[in-house]
């Protein structure tokens, strides 16, 4: 089972376990009880910006949620090990889903992390009017291949292979691939706990 079938029944179990109702975590994250219930059935598999809200009000880190087993030494990631079964697509923040990213956790073995490491595919942008999303904490990209636009507040950013951008993820952004090809990058998300 890939880790998009698991993200909901991880944040259902753990709402259950704190005697949460969905208008509970709703009103607390700000996000509505459909989403939520969308979220929890693994229909939706929404943007970053909404699963840490969620992790906030359930009072656990973000990787709690895509979590596979319990390492406390270090975790080695092989790319022999990489499959879109273990893969996680997330949707941008507009009501039409769009799955346009899918990432590739780097740490999901590692317990008690803080920061997420993914290398992450981005399809061709279909969109000229993107949703910027914020949350909590920092990122960092470095760009392996291809070309990567990032919309940041007002400013847009254009990097190239080798390129990196480190921002505060409180700034309303989106990453999407530029000049209509795919691109592929590195990307650490830090959200405090």
């Amino acid at each position: 089972m890939g880790t998009n079938k698991i993200i909901g029944s991880k944040i259902k179990a753990i709402r259950d376990s704190k005697q949460l109702t969905l208008d509970e975590v709703a009103e607390r994250a700000g996000l509505s009880v459909e989403q939520i219930e969308r979220i929890e059935s693994d229909m939706d598999f929404p943007s970053l910006a909404p699963l840490i809200k969620i992790a906030r009000v359930l009072g656990v880190r973000l990787g709690t949620f895509l979590d596979d087993q319990s390492e406390l030494g270090p975790v080695i990631y092989r790319k022999k090990d990489s499959s879109e079964e273990n893969s996680i697509r997330f949707s941008n923040n507009s009501p039409v889903v769009r799955k346009h990213m899918e990432y590739h956790a780097l740490s999901q073995d590692k317990s008690g992390r803080h920061m997420e490491p993914f290398l992450i595919d981005i399809a061709p942008a279909s969109d000229v009017d993107f949703i910027l999303s914020t949350h909590e904490g920092e990122g960092f990209i470095y760009v392996l291949n291809g070309i990567v636009e990032i919309n940041y507040g007002k400013d847009v950013y254009v990097l190239e292979e080798g390129d990196s951008i480190y921002y505060d993820s409180i700034v309303a952004h989106h990453v999407h691939a530029g000049n209509g090809s795919t691109a592929k990058i590195l990307g650490v998300i830090y959200t405090p706990y």
